[in-house]
């Protein structure tokens, strides 16, 4: 992989993984298109590690107040606070994905992977689903009155995202609204619970890019691939939590149909990357 690519691919992970438009289909269809050749697991270690470095940066004081409160909670054994309750239930959101992405997540990729005309579909599917859910959710409650329930029922829905076209982001946000909270709550729910997720995804990658060593050549762009997607991926956190506050979804709804309509339109017309 060449300098330029890893730049472009480190962006798009950065933007894609923040915003809910799919990390994942974007990963797979801009190489297709430009023709451009995979990106192996070196790379796939920079983009996890860009996107993991950003968030921590963003919710550096979420993250130190949820360590604080889990070893306040093992000392006390009392849950009688949100700040309290917080980490438990990002941890209970976290374990259905991690379970379903461990036992499924090569079967999902051998049929999502070569099959671009699926992804694009996938696209526009669950981008109706989130704009309906934000025209149709109640937006009313925050994230300090999350329960137990709804943490495992947004943490059910994150599996969905093992799919390229439905993006992490996306359905979260989506199942957040689905059960009446404000656009920020969603938001800022799905990206602390995204942090265990792309953190323990960067540290399996990397244990196995340990094994076998970094090949010869690839240093430097997946140097690059970290610095692009930390930096894109800070900015796509800022940019989304403060829009949200006052503007609809609906921008990303219509970029979603957009891209995966005509991404069928390139297909029909015989394009074959």
């Amino acid at each position: 992989m060449n300098l330029f690519h890893a730049a472009v691919l480190g962006a798009v992970q950065g933007f894609t993984e923040v915003l809910p438009i799919s990390s994942s289909a974007h990963l797979i269809l801009i190489p297709w298109l430009c023709k451009w050749p995979e990106s192996g697991l070196t790379f796939d270690v920079a983009l996890h590690l860009g996107t993991f470095f950003a968030l921590s940066l963003y919710f550096w004081r979420d993250i130190i107040e949820m360590t604080v409160s889990f070893f306040d909670v093992l000392a006390t054994r009392k849950l009688n606070t949100h700040a309290r309750r917080l980490p438990f239930l990002i941890i209970a959101a976290t374990v259905p994905a991690a379970v379903v992405g461990k036992l499924f997540e090569h079967q999902v990729e051998a049929i999502f992977r070569s099959n671009p005309l699926l992804i694009a579909s996938v696209l526009i599917v669950f981008g109706l689903i989130l704009g309906a859910a934000d025209l149709m959710g109640r937006k009313r409650r925050t994230l300090d009155e999350i329960k137990p329930a709804g943490a495992l029922t947004i943490g059910l829905m994150q599996c969905l995202a093992l799919i390229p076209g439905v993006s992490r982001s996306g359905i979260t946000i989506t199942a957040g609204l689905m059960l009446g909270f404000t656009r920020e709550s969603a938001a800022r729910f799905s990206f602390l619970m995204s942090l265990p997720i792309v953190a323990g995804a960067a540290l399996l990658k990397s244990v196995h890019l340990l094994k076998h060593g970094i090949p010869a050549g690839e240093g430097m762009p997946m140097l690059v691939g970290i610095v692009f997607s930390a930096v894109t991926g800070y900015i796509s956190v800022a940019f989304l939590l403060r829009f949200v506050q006052k503007q609809s979804l609906s921008p990303f709804v219509w970029y979603r149909l957009i891209a995966g309509g005509g991404l069928i339109a390139v297909i029909m017309s015989g394009f074959n990357g």
